[in-house]
């Protein structure tokens, strides 16, 4: 097969399009034909050397794809070949094909095309499982998000909405404030122009957000915790704005609240196993009825994935970017 290949760390141009051995499926995998993937910060992080995957995982990048079903390792049942399907990875999906346990994948939701599908494994299971199963909002609740107009971003405001939350977003100018308020979001923020900490608790008449979904960091961390609400929870998903910050236990102290970090990547099998049951039990039938679509910026060919990072380095897409093999 073909795959998009990193043979040393550095810009867009470090991805080459190269022939690689195919992947066999083990225990527990099938094989997947792809047919689209997606591209996530991950991937930019590791091709610049940053971010190598898990032990045993693709050398590859592509934490998501969508395709069709080649082939069943020992062990797999509920799933036939040819089925169409989207899967959560932990590398390879910019290649032909993938290997995949079966625990990760999803069927293609009713109404979505193959190629769409590929935007939609990495942000539900993300979104799912840090703003639901992790800091538990609920209905009536305020969530902030930061990224409003990102991959992750759109879906989460999506999926707080249909879920009867209030959604307060952070974005970089009036179209992507714009696109945040057609997905739902009821507060809108400029970060470059505004203070999130001050628009937050105006907007919640002084209380806060319930929840934060943050992909900063430690550029945020001290705001993020003003902005909090009494039993506020502060989901840390990235580190855009740095790995490093300085925590005022006094102030959480006194919110009662609480601060987590996930990573999606790296969890076991059993554990992604779990979210993706999550997500096809409480999101699936929302994207099935309507209530949440996937939101694609661009496809792009996998062959030209270097064109695709510069795309999300530049900042200037709205949701996803897809890779169409």
């Amino acid at each position: 097969m073909h795959a998009i290949t990193i043979s040393e760390p550095g810009g867009p141009e470090a991805l080459e399009w190269a022939e690689v051995p195919d992947p066999v499926p083990g225990e527990g995998e099938v094989l997947v034909d792809v047919v689209a993937s997606a591209v996530n910060r991950a991937d930019l992080l590791q091709r610049q050397g940053f971010y190598d995957p898990p032990p045993g995982a693709s050398p590859y990048p592509g934490l998501e794809c969508s395709g069709r079903i080649a082939a069943l390792g020992p062990g797999v049942t509920g799933w036939t070949v040819g089925d169409e399907v989207c899967a959560l990875l932990a590398g390879g999906g910019y290649a032909e094909k993938v290997a995949v346990p079966a625990g990760q994948l999803l069927p293609v939701p009713k109404g979505v095309d193959l190629v769409t599908a590929a935007a939609l494994p990495e942000v539900t299971a993300t979104v799912w499982s840090n703003v639901f199963m992790v800091a538990h909002l609920r209905p009536g609740e305020t969530l902030l998000v930061h990224g409003g107009a990102s991959g992750i971003g759109t879906m989460a405001i999506q999926l707080a909405k249909a879920l009867g939350a209030r959604v307060a977003v952070t974005a970089g100018g009036p179209e992507k404030l714009a696109f945040c308020r057609e997905l739902g979001a009821d507060v809108l923020i400029d970060y470059r122009e505004q203070d999130f900490v001050e628009e937050v608790r105006q907007a919640t008449g002084g209380a806060g957000a319930d929840v934060i979904l943050d992909i900063m960091g430690a550029k945020y961390l001290d705001r993020n915790v003003r902005a909090l609400a009494v039993n506020g929870r502060l989901a840390i998903i990235g580190m855009q704005g740095g790995a490093k910050g300085e925590l005022d236990i006094g102030a959480l102290l006194r919110k009662r609240g609480a601060v987590m970090a996930t990573s999606l990547r790296a969890r076991p099998v059993a554990e992604k196993t779990a979210i993706i049951a999550a997500v096809r039990e409480h999101v699936w039938p929302l994207l099935e009825g309507g209530a949440v679509r996937a939101v694609v910026d661009q496809v792009v060919p996998l062959r030209e994935a270097g064109a695709a990072h510069r795309v999300l380095e530049e900042g200037g897409h709205r949701g996803k970017v897809v890779l169409s093999v």
